[in-house]
């Protein structure tokens, strides 16, 4: 399904540290990037969820480090919604190397704000049409399913 087609990358030397290994907080970024790449590709842009008020703030994140990617190399990160409410939402995340190395794994949660009042929302109330396809794509991969 192109809804979970990977998001490709490589390693920018910035990214590393001296040891030429990608330094830890950069996997957050690349969790993030390859979250807003699926949810763009699956017709959900962020921009336009903004421009309509809502705001999509991280509750919790995490990552668990298997080995690290080094400089040059490219890497594709998968974004999968795996819970959904309309109020939460949980995404999981693997990091792999070309050659399909599992390289990191993780996880965040986030939930649906008002951008004026910053208090919780639901997003069946606001976006009924993001609301939906969030829904679909949650069932293809919920809660406990293996990625």
């Amino acid at each position: 399904m192109k809804d979970f087609a990977p998001y490709k990358r490589r390693v920018f030397y910035y990214e590393t540290d001296q040891m030429g290994v990608v330094h830890h907080s950069n996997y957050i970024r690349w969790f993030e990037e390859a979250r807003e790449d699926m949810m763009r590709r699956s017709g959900i842009d962020y921009g336009e969820i903004e421009a309509r008020g809502v705001m999509m703030p991280v509750k919790h994140v995490d990552c668990d480090y298997k080995s690290g990617a080094k400089y040059g190399e490219s890497v594709e990160i998968f974004a999968f919604p795996r819970y959904f409410n309309g109020v939460r939402l949980r995404f999981a995340y693997e990091i792999r190397a070309v050659d399909g190395t599992l390289l990191v794994t993780g996880q965040s949660e986030h939930c649906f704000i008002d951008a004026l009042s910053r208090k919780p929302l639901n997003l069946k109330k606001r976006m009924p049409e993001c609301c939906e396809i969030l829904s679909r794509l949650t069932e293809i991969y919920a809660e406990g399913q293996s990625l």
